[in-house]
């Protein structure tokens, strides 16, 4: 976007802002300060702002610049350490909560998209909407063989909408990292680019779809956490179908205690649920706020929770979901040098922050918490002071966690409303202990080690030429750099490794192929295949094993 095109655009945004008085935003900008001058002609806005705080007034602001501005104020509203405690309280409240568009439009839409009349598809279509947002509404329907269903449609014109916001948003942040004095820490543009694929995720309603599918398999039972099946017959990326299911919102209070349902029990079910997501599936649902989270009412004596809307999953890469797991246990078992040890491999923080001082940080942060009972500690806002904390030694902001902390917040304000006295600790320490054993033990080692037997197959052959010639060409004098002669003995000592790593693994993938041959007859040849394919991961463990270790 040219700067001239940006101009119509932060003129919106200032007229917004000035119409609901948040002029110390203004001046914090001060790109925008000359725009006071238009004050007089600032739209009005729709309610009486004037004795409003301004927590609120910014929330009712972002409410009316649209749907990329909410986005961007739900993942703001995750960020207290760089966002006052009054102001995330507010965003957190952003609901997206629009006036619904024409029920005559979304019959027009699903009719377009799925290239058939709505009578031909269901056998009855309620034009009025059930529940309207700033993307999609959903409407009820029935199936020909009863089943009741709802149709998620998206807005008309959405996605340019969208777009334009996403240009001002990208050219804002491109403003902030030019002259904001932390842009190295904060990343503009890494948040921006978060919320635009947050957003193109959300405009896509085959993809969400596709996570209800999963989220569905993963929790396959239904025993804990029930998720809506999706008719893909009757599903494109612009209309969705799925089961229509009934509950009650999480923090509907009295609504669960009139059904008999125990609310500690559904709470500390919530925070199990929530770590299953998150570290033994590596899938979770981003955007579990009270509306998208329900109760099963029907069900007193086996509680369980009842997902929506399935626009905002998160995932992390295996690296960072590793070293997060880590920093929990640690956390709760009040470890404070791993913590900041694991803050510098992780990468999270330079390898030049003196891991002395960061420790005594972060036990200043945390002791205080740990003289209270477990029960009135909150992780969500320990791990908020931790982040304050670590911005002081050059954290750098990671947007793959944006979502997770965002999420974090709201399963412990869900479980906090359920349950005021849960103990997030107790439940969540044995829930991630027992993840981290079934995904780092022995048996799941050798799980991987036989997936990836094959592509070691294919690239053994190529080790020794490629190390051969490394060497040739620093023999030769080819490589333009000075080369230290300890390289040169890591060099020659690594293609030993290599070597034996080839060798091993070729006797360990024997092994596993003979056991696999073996299994076929298993009655004959009794516990021989278990035998042989332990035998065979020793080996790829052997071989994989640096020699310092042996």
């Amino acid at each position: 976007m040219t700067p001239l095109k940006v101009v119509p655009g932060l003129l919106r945004v200032a007229s917004v802002l000035l119409a609901y008085r948040l002029d110390e935003l203004v001046d914090a900008a001060h790109l925008f300060r000359p725009l006071k001058l238009l004050r007089p002609f600032a739209a009005r806005p729709r309610v009486d702002v004037s004795r409003l705080p301004r927590g609120e007034r910014l929330r009712l602001a972002m409410t009316e610049l649209g749907p990329i501005f909410v986005k961007a104020g739900q993942v703001l509203s995750t960020r207290r350490d760089l966002v006052p405690a009054d102001i995330a309280d507010e965003l957190a409240l952003l609901q997206d909560q629009v006036p619904p568009f024409p029920g005559s439009e979304a019959r027009a839409i699903v009719e377009r998209e799925l290239k058939a009349t709505v009578t031909t598809l269901y056998s009855s279509f309620d034009e009025t909407a059930l529940a309207s947002a700033s993307i999609a509404q959903v409407h009820a329907a029935t199936l020909h063989d009863g089943r009741a269903v709802v149709v998620k449609v998206l807005r008309p014109g959405i996605e340019k909408k969208i777009a334009r916001d996403i240009s001002l948003l990208r050219s804002l942040g491109e403003l902030a990292q030019r002259w904001h004095p932390n842009a190295d820490k904060i990343r503009p543009l890494d948040v921006v680019a978060e919320v635009e694929k947050m957003l193109e995720n959300e405009l896509d309603l085959q993809r969400e779809g596709a996570s209800a599918s999963l989220l569905r398999r993963n929790f396959h039972s239904g025993v804990d956490l029930y998720v809506p099946e999706v008719h893909w017959d009757l599903t494109t990326s612009g209309v969705l179908t799925l089961e229509r299911v009934y509950g009650v919102s999480a923090d509907d209070i009295a609504a669960i205690e009139a059904a008999g349902i125990d609310r500690k029990a559904l709470a500390a079910k919530g925070v199990r649920v929530f770590y299953e997501q998150v570290f033994r599936d590596n899938f979770f649902h981003a955007d579990a706020h009270p509306g998208n989270i329900w109760v099963d009412v029907q069900r007193i004596d086996e509680p369980r929770f009842i997902a929506l809307d399935f626009g905002i999953m998160g995932s992390l890469p295996e690296a960072d979901q590793y070293w997060l797991a880590q920093n929990f246990i640690a956390l709760f078992e009040r470890d404070y040098a791993r913590i900041a040890q694991l803050h510098v491999d992780a990468g999270w923080m330079p390898s030049s922050v003196r891991l002395d001082e960061l420790e005594a940080a972060v036990r200043t942060v945390c002791e205080p918490y740990f003289t209270r009972p477990l029960s009135q500690i909150s992780l969500a806002e320990l791990v908020v002071k931790l982040f304050q904390t670590a911005r002081r030694f050059e954290l750098t902001l990671q947007p793959q966690l944006i979502l997770l902390q965002k999420t974090l917040l709201n399963i412990e304000g869900v479980g906090r409303t359920l349950d005021p006295d849960i103990d997030i600790w107790s439940v969540a320490h044995p829930v991630l202990k027992r993840i981290l054993r079934q995904r780092y033990s022995p048996l799941r080692t050798l799980r991987d080690v036989r997936k990836r037997l094959p592509e070691w197959f294919h690239a053994a052959p190529q080790f020794p030429e490629l190390i051969r010639d490394a060497l040739r060409q620093v023999a030769r004098g080819e490589q333009q750099q000075r080369v230290d002669p300890l390289m040169l003995v890591q060099q020659e000592y690594a293609a030993r490794m290599q070597r034996r790593t080839l060798a091993c693994s070729l006797l360990g993938g024997s092994l596993l192929i003979v056991a696999s041959l073996l299994a076929l007859g298993v009655g004959v040849y009794g516990i021989w295949p278990a035998i042989i394919t332990g035998i065979a991961g020793i080996v790829a463990f052997i071989a994989s094993w640096p020699r310092k270790h042996r």
